[in-house]
């Protein structure tokens, strides 16, 4: 695979590569009495899931940033698709692409190493608790037959070994790229801990990050956290990369949520700072629920001036402005207000600054930050309508991909945020069209603007993610 920069700035620069995982045999196996445990609300069919829905992604993904492996040849790819080699990358006929990069892929790769090998069949091993014998059977297996099972946790004879990691799709969360310095993960559940170590083992150990290894930051639980009482969760290190954004150069917004810790919080701005890779970092705490698992599930960013957001943070609702006074005084509780942000300054640690809202802070960014000359706008998830608007939210209407400034992917089953794209001036178009505009050279990709990708999304989004979860940005170009 050829060596290119990593590099990230911005949420919304063009996208040039980054890091995904096609759903595996994982999927498949989440039973429901374990759904909840392994972070699923419901169990998806894994047919529909890849046929109907994640294949779209990476077709749309190649079209974008590695025309080369997909222009012209879709039809053929289609025709030959009844057992989809293109897009496994266990298979000779895999797209391979160093742009639309799979995580299998790389892991196969460092396997070849056999100290490598040893090592994390070793590692993995002491996680499961699995047997010297079934060590040293993996340790027997090829890279390619290994990665497989390392990740879906079963053999070819169909025998599970361990657990799978249904999640190992959400890329976003195992790592962040802040401008050219990778911050990996702490997952918050046991569910993810596999994940976090293979993901380790390949950012350490692959080609592809070679000369990156010294800007590789990781965090560490402090060092008495295993002394003290359960009921110090707060000072627990857990991390996660849907709470990680960066949206200039200098600034890094971090959330503190259901997955991530104040200790975490605390711990990069230390580290950040320290290292002078950025200038401010504002911290985002929001409540602990199911529902805002991440803040990517309650915001992300569209265009300079443009964020997609759910309107329940908004100033207009967490402040009642419309309520009576004595309402207003009753409901305010003030410890627990839904958001809370502060905004720490590398070169002022001691004067933080507060924003009252999440728009005060996004129009900040927008208009200070990056810029913008344009007003700041807001698209609200289901326009802002109850019920429509959680409904959606819960069905990631927040949690946009920008392949490049005001193009984004998202899903089609949010019709009422569709609708507050389409009022907002946003073309709206299906990917099936799209492809098939793209394929018959009516359209080329640099011709959108402002336009939202609508993918289908019956099965993916009962797996809780959105296009911005399912993506791990490795290289976008600055604003």
């Amino acid at each position: 695979m050829s060596h290119h920069a990593i590099h990230v700035s911005s949420e919304i620069g063009t996208l040039r590569r980054l890091l995904v995982h096609s759903p595996d045999s994982s999927l498949g196996k989440v039973v429901p009495s374990k759904a909840q445990d392994w972070l699923f609300e419901d169990i998806v069919h894994l047919d529909t899931i890849r046929k109907k829905e994640y294949d779209y992604y990476t077709r749309i993904l190649l079209y974008f940033l590695d025309p080369g492996k997909i222009a012209g040849k879709l039809h053929h790819i289609d025709a030959a698709e009844s057992n989809r080699t293109f897009y496994k990358p266990d298979n000779a006929g895999f797209h391979a692409s160093d742009k639309v990069i799979e995580l299998q892929w790389l892991l196969a790769d460092i396997l070849r190493d056999n100290t490598i090998k040893l090592k994390l069949v070793a590692s993995v091993c002491a996680v499961e608790f699995c047997s010297y014998d079934t060590q040293k059977q993996l340790f027997e297996l090829e890279p390619i037959a290994l990665s497989k099972v390392l990740i879906s946790g079963t053999l070819k004879d169909g025998r599970m070994l361990f657990a799978p990691i249904p999640n190992f799709i959400f890329t976003r969360d195992i790592g962040v790229v802040i401008n050219d310095h990778i911050l990996l993960n702490r997952p918050a559940k046991k569910a993810r801990t596999r994940e976090a170590l293979l993901t380790k083992y390949i950012f350490f150990n692959h080609t592809l990050f070679e000369s990156y290894r010294q800007n590789i930051i990781e965090i560490e639980d402090s060092s008495h956290h295993f002394l003290l009482p359960k009921e110090s969760d707060d000072k627990k290190v857990t991390l996660e990369g849907g709470d990680v954004m960066m949206v200039t150069p200098n600034h890094l917004l971090v959330g503190v949520s259901e997955r991530t810790t104040v200790e975490a919080a605390h711990q990069v701005v230390n580290a950040l700072f320290e290292k002078k890779i950025v200038d401010k970092i504002t911290v985002i705490r929001i409540p602990k629920k199911r529902d805002y698992m991440h803040i990517d599930t309650i915001f992300t960013q569209v265009k300079r001036n443009v964020w997609v957001m759910l309107g329940s943070f908004s100033r207009k609702s967490i402040r009642k402005e419309d309520a009576d006074p004595i309402e207003r005084i009753l409901e305010s509780k003030k410890k627990d207000d839904p958001i809370r942000i502060v905004q720490f300054r590398r070169d002022d640690l001691e004067n933080p600054v507060y924003f009252d809202g999440l728009e005060d802070l996004l129009a900040h960014i927008s208009e200070v930050d990056l810029r913008s000359v344009d007003k700041t706008q807001f698209i609200y998830s289901g326009n802002n309508e109850f019920p429509y608007d959680v409904r959606e939210q819960w069905t990631d209407s927040c949690n946009v991909l920008a392949l490049r400034e005001g193009v984004v992917l998202g899903y089609d089953r949010n019709d009422k945020t569709t609708e507050a794209f389409r009022a907002q001036g946003f073309t709206i178009i299906h990917v099936h069209e799209l492809l098939g505009d793209l394929e018959a050279g009516r359209v080329k990709t640099d011709d959108l603007r402002d336009t939202l990708i609508l993918m289908p999304s019956a099965e993916l989004s009962r797996a809780r993610g959105g296009f911005h979860c399912m993506s791990m940005p490795l290289l976008r170009d600055n604003l």
